[in-house]
């Protein structure tokens, strides 16, 4: 979302209207882009639900009635293999949106990494409401273009980059999406573990933890607990990234 669209979401008058009064993810999410009107008619149409950590917003396979906005929290996302492995394809995160691109049934499951809320619409109901709402599917197919492009990415991190170049590649993208969300781009909080980071970047748990300890040895990083980092040298990182040797 573009600033000028930030701060509109931020001067729309929410008062009154459930859940939006109280969505921290407002201005991050597609539901930004609306006037008073066009929110109080998705609002309606929103159940505000909480998801215990551990606990599937939805299952591979299930029929695909619902849709998701996520408001806070974070989601992994993954797909099981024929022989029963799982390959994380995703983590979201406050502001990114569930459901939109599936067909009768979900083709994954996502599952809350840690208490997650999220705004639950029948898709039926939703697709509907975007006839009325034009800005709502501007703001929709501006995000499933941006997921286009983290896929590619995706595809080029897995075929051709090298362990240390995927790892860093994944703190920088966590790193723009804390600072997306509000947060210091150089403070990261990870709620997954090293196994489901690994597990995303088709490393092992081993490979991660060399490669961690790598940067933090070199002063790239330095580690302020098991899940939180602080970026000491970005440019390194970034250069790192890139397939350019510290």
């Amino acid at each position: 979302m573009s600033l000028t669209d930030s701060l509109r979401a931020a001067c729309v008058n929410v008062a009154g209207i459930r859940p939006c009064a109280t969505c921290g993810a407002r201005a991050l999410s597609v539901c930004g882009s609306l006037a008073e009107d066009g929110l109080r008619r998705l609002a309606a149409l929103a159940d505000d639900v909480t998801v215990a950590p551990g606990a599937a917003l939805v299952r591979e396979g299930d029929t695909a009635h619902h849709l998701f906005n996520i408001t806070a929290g974070s989601v992994r996302v993954y797909k099981l293999l024929p022989d029963g492995r799982r390959q994380i394809v995703g983590f979201l995160y406050a502001g990114d949106f569930l459901g939109l691109a599936t067909g009768d049934r979900y083709a994954f499951t996502a599952e809350a990494l840690e208490p997650v809320t999220v705004c639950k619409f029948r898709k039926t109901e939703y697709r509907r409401l975007l006839h009325d709402l034009p800005d709502l599917e501007s703001a929709l197919l501006e995000r499933a273009s941006h997921e286009l492009a983290a896929a590619q990415e995706q595809m080029l991190l897995l075929g051709r980059k090298t362990a240390q170049e995927r790892f860093a590649s994944f703190l920088l993208d966590t790193a723009r999406r804390c600072a997306r969300a509000g947060g210091e781009a150089d403070r990261l909080h990870l709620t997954m573990t090293r196994a489901e980071i690994a597990d995303y970047l088709g490393l092992t748990t081993e490979t991660v933890s060399r490669v961690t300890s790598r940067l933090k040895t070199t002063g790239v990083i330095r580690l302020l607990s098991l899940s939180d980092i602080a970026i000491l040298r970005p440019a390194a990182l970034q250069a790192m990234a890139h397939g350019s040797q510290d």
